[in-house]
């Protein structure tokens, strides 16, 4: 061959080459997709009202795999035992009907945003009261489909789910709030939900609830069995954890500042009634308005809860302060009226003494004609009180003395007089108040702490 019919051959070769690349980078895979799809999903080539097959094209269940994506929690509310929560919720399945060519693996996968086109599970969430789609700006959701078959569904939604509570040990309770979804229409031998393998649960990192913790989460099975038939169920199960810190501030300290100002009024004297009156009434008053507070911010159960405990306790240690005034100012008005009726006694006294003396001065008298005074012996009788007085002390001062008793000396700065017994009182209470005060912190807090560690 001349070497000009080889120039000739290789250039044309170079065009064919060069005719090859541009074709093949002007292919438009958007347009591939387009008739990808119109193909296996065009009308008379696939039923979305059909399920897909089950496994190895079998006539068993179809099933679904389930992963989800907590975003946030927003609010856990005591009040209506619910809490709302933001999730992207994502399902996987085969359906072989959607296998397609992917044109030597530069197709990975189709993407849809119509759910309506293909076949999905009628799964629901049976614990929901509310829920919303997102759809700013556009709706948060797509379906992938591979080539293999398999379908992606995901979308992002926001629900506000039941979470029944038990609040015995409240503030010092733990929750388990469950997430529960299930097939609505689609009974086991049509359909199966399964956790996604390795991680079907996650939490964002940097995720942060107001007066809780989310400690951790368990993924289980709840099958439910109906007179129609058994539905394949999952749930999530989320324990959580009040923070008392909270509480601590907000409560705890509160009350205790408040019954400890109450005992103030042990220290006050006994006559200052308007200023231990306010006091005990102003803290009473005070109490009351916490405790009404606290039980506005809760559900009306029927049992008692770890707070109607500490706020009925400390309401009545309050009370009992202002019932002890009560007591000392009834002690200390008996003390005035058999203080009244004792100098009445005395003043009847003198004025007998008095008398007596009249009479023997006149007994003195000599009353002879020669007018001169005779002197008698002043003889004291038996029954006189002063003689009485000075016998007893005498007797005092010959009694040997007795060693000091340092308990019988405190108490006896507040003798067994009717005038002292409202001073004993205050006395009394200013140790017995703060003393079983302490005592009932003790079982307080060591019963619910126990009864916290063995829940958990």
């Amino acid at each position: 061959m001349a070497p000009g019919h080889y120039f000739w051959a290789i250039f044309y070769f170079a065009c064919l080459c060069s005719a090859s690349l541009a074709n093949n980078a002007k292919v438009n895979f958007r347009e591939k997709e387009k008739k990808i799809l119109d193909q296996i999903l065009g009308a008379g080539k696939y039923d979305a009202r059909i399920r897909p097959s089950g496994i190895n094209g079998t006539d068993g269940p179809a099933v679904v795999r389930v992963n989800i994506f907590v975003r946030s929690i927003s609010k856990i509310d005591d009040v209506t035992m619910e809490y709302s929560v933001q999730l992207t919720f994502r399902e996987q399945w085969l359906d072989e009907r959607l296998k397609f060519d992917d044109i030597g693996g530069r197709l990975k996968y189709l993407t849809l945003t119509e759910a309506n086109r293909v076949w999905m599970p009628d799964l629901f969430f049976s614990n929901e009261k509310e829920g919303h789609f997102h759809n700013i700006i556009m709706p948060n959701v797509y379906i992938r489909i591979f080539p293999y078959g398999s379908v992606l569904y995901s979308i992002r939604i926001s629900l506000t789910l039941a979470c029944p509570m038990n609040l015995k040990l409240y503030p010092l309770d733990r929750q388990v709030c469950s997430l529960r979804m299930a097939s609505y229409g689609w009974t086991t031998a049509d359909l199966v939900f399964l956790w996604k393998e390795g991680d079907p649960v996650q939490v964002v990192k940097n995720l942060h609830l107001p007066r809780f913790t989310l400690e951790k989460f368990l993924t289980d099975y709840c099958n439910s069995k109906t007179n129609t038939g058994e539905y394949s169920c999952l749930k999530v199960d989320l324990l959580f954890k009040r923070e008392f810190s909270y509480y601590l501030i907000q409560i705890y300290i509160p009350c205790c500042m408040l019954v400890i100002v109450s005992w103030v009024s042990f220290w006050l004297d006994q006559g200052a009634v308007p200023a231990r009156v306010s006091l005990g009434v102003t803290t009473l008053l005070t109490m009351a308005t916490q405790t009404s507070g606290i039980n506005a911010s809760l559900p009306p159960v029927s049992y008692t809860k770890a707070i109607d405990v500490w706020t009925g306790v400390c309401l009545t240690f309050v009370f009992g302060a202002l019932l002890e005034f009560a007591l000392v100012n009834y002690a200390s008005r008996s003390a005035d009226r058999a203080a009244d009726i004792q100098r009445e006694n005395m003043k009847k006294k003198r004025r007998e003494m008095e008398q007596v003396s009249l009479d023997a001065a006149s007994d003195l008298l000599d009353t002879d004609s020669n007018a001169t005074f005779a002197m008698k012996p002043l003889v004291r009788h038996p029954g006189d009180p002063m003689a009485m007085e000075k016998l007893r002390q005498c007797e005092v001062h010959m009694q040997p003395p007795k060693r000091p008793n340092c308990c019988r000396t405190w108490w006896s700065r507040f003798p067994t007089r009717q005038c002292s017994r409202s001073k004993r009182i205050d006395v009394i209470s200013r140790i017995t108040f703060p003393l079983v005060f302490a005592l009932f912190n003790l079982v307080y807090w060591s019963t619910y702490l126990f009864r916290e560690e063995e829940e958990d």
